[in-house]
């Protein structure tokens, strides 16, 4: 199985990793597992951030090394919360706060039009300057109520479109078909496929 270090602590983001790469004789590590600690997101664009702590994770373990930053950006807030996503609601954010507090400042509007965005990087070494990086989004709206108690983050709040139901109720397979992390992954693959790292 080849390693790879996936820079985050979402317990959330590992699971999809690990159920999408593992066919793929990929094996998934935590960055806990070599107790790389978080590295300050100082970027301004998913881009940025994600690179930041890809880089981050390869240098430390000495790993090939991959980062997502994603987040949800609101029509009617200006793109907001965007790479805020995560912390949205305060420094001890959580995704219960984070989504009420999206609920509330969407209260009184009528545009209620949101995506998921997602940019993977991967890094084959900690100076690699060339990495692969793949982008790709989730259209769909904001709910008036949180419901449905699978995936993680503002899912219970999200309707992608062409469903009736939000994120948060749908299967993990269904999820995976047609999610921003889905898509950017499936477009990492065919990057990995085209040089060689994994066999198609």
């Amino acid at each position: 199985m080849q390693q790879i270090v996936l820079a985050s602590g979402n317990k959330g983001k590992l699971a999809e990793f690990e159920q999408m790469l593992v066919k793929f004789g990929i094996e998934v590590l935590p960055q806990s597992q070599f107790d790389v600690q978080e590295v300050p997101e100082t970027g301004t664009t998913f881009v940025e951030n994600a690179i930041i702590k890809a880089r981050h994770a390869a240098k430390v373990t000495g790993k090939p090394a991959i980062a997502d930053d994603s987040g949800i950006e609101v029509d009617a807030l200006n793109g907001q919360p965007g790479i805020y996503s995560a912390r949205y609601s305060g420094s001890n954010a959580s995704a219960v706060s984070n989504y009420t507090k999206l609920l509330e400042s969407m209260h009184n509007q009528q545009n209620r039009r949101a995506r998921f965005q997602c940019v993977l990087v991967y890094m084959r070494h900690g100076d690699d300057p060339t990495p692969i990086i793949c982008q790709a989004a989730w259209e769909g709206s904001i709910n008036h109520a949180a419901q449905g108690e699978q995936g993680h983050g503002y899912d219970p709040i999200f309707i992608p479109q062409g469903e009736t139901v939000t994120a948060a109720q749908l299967s993990h397979e269904a999820k995976n078909n047609q999610s921003h992390r889905g898509k950017a992954l499936a477009l990492l693959l065919e990057a990995f496929t085209q040089q060689g790292i994994i066999n198609s």
